[in-house]
């Protein structure tokens, strides 16, 4: 048996039409719903997820050792030296469900009366300016011999989905947020002459103004989707099904 991919998951987690008051609607669902309305539906409906990928575990060391770093300055009320370099209006706010907000499986949650959905994101962090403005932040890590300045490529749009349901989900719970939030971008240096035992990383703050004017229909459609007991179709560029496609193509060419 794989250990990492279990096809057949808890069936009390699936969707059940008549019974959306018991299906939380994550930020990562409601992504894959915007990439391919199939499996989305394979997933959530039927049971059957995506295979996942590797866990990237120094991808997560990197986020675990950015919050304490930014949780310092968080307690002391002051700009980390990030924000003083880029000369931005903003520090770590010390707000008191933090920590919750961070958690995966809980996150800062929402019920959405129209669909009896409870949508639910985990930020990384969560800064302010001062005009008491909240600012939602994401940290991001890699290893690219390019110098990251801007989100310029067409996978990008993932990493601004999130930030804006973020956005959302703060201002649905009733807090003042800016549209421009901020990337963290680590991106770890590989022109180094050694490993020594060190990986060290440029560290870029990239704004984002995001727009999430595309929430609200998109968790409309994705009800709309998980309550019809038709498959719908697939992304126009889902690999997962042009995969399925071929095989089902193979094998009904080899009987």
């Amino acid at each position: 048996m794989s250990i990492y991919y279990k096809p057949h998951r808890n069936p009390n987690w699936n969707f059940v039409p008549g019974e959306e008051n018991n299906f939380k609607l994550s930020r990562s669902k409601l992504d894959l719903f915007m990439e391919c309305p199939r499996c989305f539906y394979i997933d959530n409906r039927l049971g059957v997820a995506r295979p996942p990928g590797f866990p990237f575990a120094l991808n997560s060391a990197v986020d675990t050792l950015l919050k304490k770093e930014f949780d310092i300055h968080r307690a002391q009320n002051k700009q980390h030296p990030l924000q003083e370099k880029y000369g931005i209006d903003a520090r770590p706010v010390a707000h008191k469900d933090l920590n919750e907000w961070r958690e995966n499986f809980k996150g800062i949650r929402y019920y959405h009366e129209e669909t009896g959905l409870t949508i639910s994101g985990a930020i990384d962090d969560l800064w302010i300016n001062s005009k008491d403005e909240y600012i939602v932040v994401d940290y991001k890590s890699t290893a690219k011999d390019e110098e990251i300045t801007e989100l310029d490529k067409e996978w990008h749009i993932g990493y601004k989905r999130q930030m804006e349901v973020y956005q959302w989900l703060l201002r649905q719970n009733g807090y003042n947020v800016t549209n421009i939030g901020y990337f963290v971008y680590c991106n770890g240096q590989l022109d180094r002459k050694a490993f020594d035992a060190r990986l060290e990383f440029d560290i870029t703050l990239i704004s984002y103004e995001g727009n999430d004017s595309w929430v609200e229909d998109a968790i409309l459609r994705a009800h709309k989707c998980l309550m019809s007991d038709v498959l719908p179709d697939p992304g126009d560029d889902c690999d997962y099904c042009t995969y399925r496609k071929t095989v089902m193509d193979v094998l009904s060419l080899s009987k």
